[in-house]
Formats: C-alpha cells, sequence, structure tokens
C-alpha cells in the first residue's frame, strides 16, 4: 500500500445512487477504489445512517487514480507547509448540501432584504439569467458579459431597496444552512500549522462572514474571504458594494485583491494573514469545491502540485464518472470533512514535539 495513504483501507466496491432512487432495477455499475480512513473511529453516522445529512445513504471517498494522489501527496509534504495554501469553495463545500432533512440554503439564497417587492425583483432576475448561466450554447465571452449583468443587476437592487447589516443577521439566524461536521477542526489544524485558508465565492463577503461568526462563534487569522463586498453607512444601510464584481465565471485567484482577512471584521486582531504576494508564493494547493467549475479557483495562480478534492453531493449516478476523473479525491452523498482532515494531516509533516 503506498506509503502517504498507509492510514487507509482499500476496497473495491459498485458505485450506487444516492439513495433517492424509487427501486427500479440498475444496470451493474463499474468499480471504483474507496477508501475508509481509519483515523477517526466509526460512529453510525461514519458508517451511513442518516443522522443529520438529510436523505443520503451513507458516504464513501472514491480515489480514480491513487497513484498520482501518493505522487502529488509526496510532493506537496516534501515541499514543505510555507508553499501550501488551500483554497475552498463555500456553499454545498464548507456547507452541508443537507440539512435537518431538507436541501441547505446557500449564503446567497438565503438573503432576505425586508422588502419583499425587492426580494421579487431579485428572483425574476435569477428565472431569466440562471439558465443562461448553464447554457451550452452561449460563447464564454458573451455568458461572462450575462454575468456581469446579472450580478450588477442583483447587487443595484440591494443598494435601491434599503438592504441593511440588520437585515443580513436575521436572514442568517433564521437560514437552514450549517457547516460540515469537522470543518472547525479543519480549520484549527490548518490555522496551528499557518496554512492560509481562501475561501472562493461569488456571493456575498458579508454575509459569509455572518454565517462563520453565528455558527462557528469564534474567528481564524488564516482565513480570507475573496467574494463581493458591501460598504454600509453609518447606519447600517448598505450604501456600495466595492472594487470589481466577482461572479461565477471569475471566482479565482485574480481576484485576489478583493480579499480580506476574516479577524479584522471579528475583533480579533493577533496575527496577521498572508498577504496577496504571499499567498500567491504558495505554489501547492488543496481545493476544495463541490462542482467541476471550482477547479478553476486556483487560475491565475501558476501552481506546482494541487490535489483536487471534489464533494459529490447528490445526482451521484449521473455525475460520478465526470468527478472522479476531474478531482483526486471525491466524496459522496454530503460527507463529513473528516476526510479532508486525514488528507490534510498526509500532506504535512508532523509537527516537532
Amino acid at each position: 500500500m503506498c506509503s502517504r495513504l498507509q492510514s487507509f483501507i482499500a476496497a473495491t466496491i459498485p458505485t450506487r445512487c444516492s439513495g433517492r432512487g424509487r427501486g427500479r432495477a440498475r444496470a451493474p455499475k463499474p468499480h471504483v477504489l474507496v477508501l475508509f480512513s481509519l483515523s477517526s473511529s466509526y460512529s453510525s453516522r461514519n458508517r451511513g445512517e442518516m443522522g443529520d445529512y438529510g436523505p443520503s445513504k451513507g458516504w464513501e471517498v472514491v480515489v480514480d487514480d491513487r497513484q498520482s494522489l501518493d505522487r502529488k501527496i509526496d510532493a506537496i509534504r516534501n515541499a514543505g507547509p510555507q508553499k501550501l495554501q488551500v483554497i475552498a469553495d463555500f456553499d454545498a463545500t464548507l456547507t452541508r448540501y443537507w440539512v435537518n432533512g431538507c436541501r441547505g440554503q446557500s449564503s446567497h439564497g438565503l438573503l432576505q432584504q425586508g422588502n419583499p417587492e425587492y426580494d421579487a425583483k431579485r428572483q425574476q432576475l435569477y428565472e431569466y439569467y440562471h439558465p443562461l448561466e448553464f447554457s451550452p450554447t452561449i460563447p464564454i465571452d458573451e455568458k461572462t458579459k450575462l454575468m456581469e449583468e446579472w450580478w450588477e443587476k442583483t447587487h443595484a437592487l440591494l443598494v435601491e431597496g434599503g438592504l441593511t447589516y440588520d437585515d443580513i443577521k436575521k436572514s442568517v439566524a433564521s437560514a437552514n444552512i450549517a457547516f460540515r461536521e469537522g470543518v472547525v477542526e479543519l480549520f484549527e489544524f490548518l490555522e496551528e500549522r499557518g496554512i492560509p485558508i481562501l475561501i472562493f465565492s461569488a456571493g456575498l463577503a458579508d454575509i459569509i462572514e455572518e454565517v462563520l461568526r453565528q455558527k462557528l462563534h469564534r474567528s481564524f487569522r488564516n482565513i480570507r474571504v475573496v467574494s463581493n463586498r458591501m460598504e454600509f453607512d453609518n447606519d447600517g444601510g448598505l450604501i456600495s458594494f466595492k472594487g470589481r464584481t466577482i461572479h461565477s465565471l471569475n471566482k479565482n485567484e485574480h481576484a485576489l485583491d478583493m480579499a480580506a482577512p476574516l479577524h479584522e471584521q471579528l475583533g480579533d486582531v493577533n496575527g496577521t494573514v498572508d498577504d496577496s504576494a504571499s499567498v500567491k508564493m504558495r505554489t501547492n494547493v488543496l481545493l476544495l469545491g463541490d462542482h467541476i467549475g471550482d477547479l478553476g479557483m486556483s487560475d491565475g495562480l501558476s501552481y506546482e502540485t494541487r490535489v483536487s478534492v471534489g464533494f459529490l453531493n447528490d445526482n451521484i449516478e449521473g455525475s460520478i464518472n465526470s468527478y472522479r476523473k476531474a478531482f483526486d479525491v471525491v466524496y459522496l452523498n454530503d460527507a463529513p470533512m473528516s476526510g479532508v482532515l486525514e488528507l490534510a494531516s498526509q500532506l504535512l509533516p508532523a509537527k516537532a514535539t
């Protein structure tokens, strides 16, 4: 068994759907390599009982090319922690896909600005532009312009409709959103070792930061949020957005100028995170996402080695083949973050005692 993966047991089992089927017969599926970590105790939830994870039938880890993954782990480990950064999508990556048995809300989908007229207008924009975002016939240049148009119109409605920071707090407090089990432990592990975490989102940084405040109740000096940032007046009313617009087609390290250290907003002034130039010097990447398009988050960084982790939360039968070819590691069925923590421990040398 390969050196960096010695703490895993390998097994070969058929792929299976997410458990939401209706019992109809299915053709046999190709076999995939599944790895179970020994480092975390196997509670009933790890074995696949529903728990808080919604209608999944358990979670599995799929690695299509174990030898390639092992080589990448060796390369990153040998280069040292000073060369590593973590790039993570937010919605359905750091957060759960299923919450309390229902589909969890996204950071932008949870926002209610306290003005039904403007909430309805934003929904109308979504219904018009969202199909265009995924249209296979629209050229990328034209689609990029459409996405900029959508985001800017939405931002204008938030300003015009009188959004306040209190609206954001209330929206988050009542939202059906939660972090994956093990996220705090992963953040703590990386913070202790000085590894920066860049959270990339085409949504709103202020909402993401409020979710972190209300759900985690603490700050992390190594976290930066790269997303659209709001500017509020002294009364907490939204007056504008800062910098250029980050949308679904430019969510990558080219947008690092939009990043700000999370600890500044949370009142933790001890220490600092790397600035943009220092982050770009970290040319090894652990990338976390839930869509194949999230692999583009490392665009703009001339990375040497990248280990990519994909969370395939739903439609597993229809998407497993493309995900296993695109990502180095794929977690199925809204898995907890404990496997990523195990992987991160493989990427970093043991701390001196």
